[in-house]
């Protein structure tokens, strides 16, 4: 089994999120996309924001697989700025990430 296991974190809107997310699995560049929805707060552009956002976690293995959801979320997103940030997995139950892994192939 690899070592080289990601988490990769993405707001979007509610609306596109699930459009995100299948494209990400069906291109086999995540195994599996949660999407929860979370309020956001945070400054933009200097002013004060609150907004209804959905968070994707999108699980995937290898850093060439995390940058190409990079790319491929800033092709496709909405934001001008969209969050994305991959945190490494640094331990987790072996047959989960062993069907990340296959869920790859």
């Amino acid at each position: 089994m690899k070592e080289d296991f990601f988490v990769v974190l993405c707001t979007a809107s509610v609306t596109e999120s699930e459009g995100i997310a299948r494209l990400l699995v069906e291109e086999k560049l995540a195994a599996c996309v949660n999407v929860a929805k979370v309020d956001s707060y945070y400054r933009w552009k200097g002013e004060f924001c609150k907004d209804g956002e959905a968070l994707l976690i999108i699980k995937t293995e290898g850093k060439s697989n995390v940058d190409r959801i990079i790319e491929r979320i800033k092709e496709i997103h909405s934001y001008e700025v969209p969050e994305i940030i991959a945190v490494p997995i640094v331990a987790g139950y072996d047959k989960y990430l062993a069907w990340i892994e296959e869920s790859m192939e």
